[in-house]
């Protein structure tokens, strides 16, 4: 599936290796991932420093990785999490990664025992400090001008100045009927067997049949 101009930091293989690459367009892999699932982090850490190296190699150049937002309501602040990381693309796109990996290493400080008796305006505190503390961001204010909800005599509930951005992702992944987290889409087809225990070899496997289409 395309992916649209404002979140092209969502793509994670390089523009150099696009540009190297001999077939153009090439083959899409998307992954949907929540930031408050261990799957999720299990999954994009192997991603990170495993799978994504070995696409570095000329055979699999033409394979394009897109990040997809899979928010599940089931973990609360998943939604503060996937906002801030939007937020943090907005000021910093080349930090959409780096972002990401601090949010999946540190997900823990956001599970519900941890964050039970802060406010959202608190846990959005908390995520502007990692995204300040890991490089991410250089002005925490600016940050907090995207995700503070601002307070009304009249309230509207029309969120914060990321809302529409993660609207459209979520709706992005309802179109393709994406239940929970991971999920691996190829080529605009859903495959639920990709699992986050997979190794090198396991990835490889199942890759290869599909790089023959």
């Amino acid at each position: 599936m395309a992916l649209a101009p404002a979140y092209a930091a969502h793509r994670l293989t390089s523009a150099a290796l696009h540009a190297s690459s001999s077939t153009g367009a090439g083959h899409t892999l998307e992954i949907f991932l929540d930031y408050a699932c261990p799957f999720s982090a299990k999954i994009w850490r192997f991603l990170e420093s495993q799978l994504l190296p070995s696409f570095a190699q000329e055979s699999q150049q033409h394979i394009s990785v897109i990040f997809r937002h899979q928010v599940q309501p089931w973990h609360p602040n998943s939604t503060l999490m996937h906002e801030a990381s939007l937020a943090v693309e907005k000021l910093n796109p080349a930090a959409f990664m780096r972002y990401s990996s601090a949010l999946f290493d540190s997900q823990v400080d956001y599970f519900d025992e941890a964050t039970v008796n802060l406010t959202r305006t608190e846990i959005y505190r908390k995520l502007a400090d990692l995204a300040v503390g890991v490089n991410a961001v250089d002005d925490r204010t600016a940050l907090l001008q995207l995700l503070d909800i601002q307070s009304s005599d009249s309230p509207t509930n029309k969120g914060n100045a990321v809302t529409n951005d993660l609207k459209y992702h979520v709706k992005l992944a309802r179109a393709q009927g994406i239940h929970v987290s991971p999920t691996v889409v190829f080529d605009g087809i859903r495959d639920d067997s990709v699992s986050s225990s997979w190794g090198l070899d396991q990835w490889n496997a199942w890759l290869q049949p599909k790089l023959q289409q």
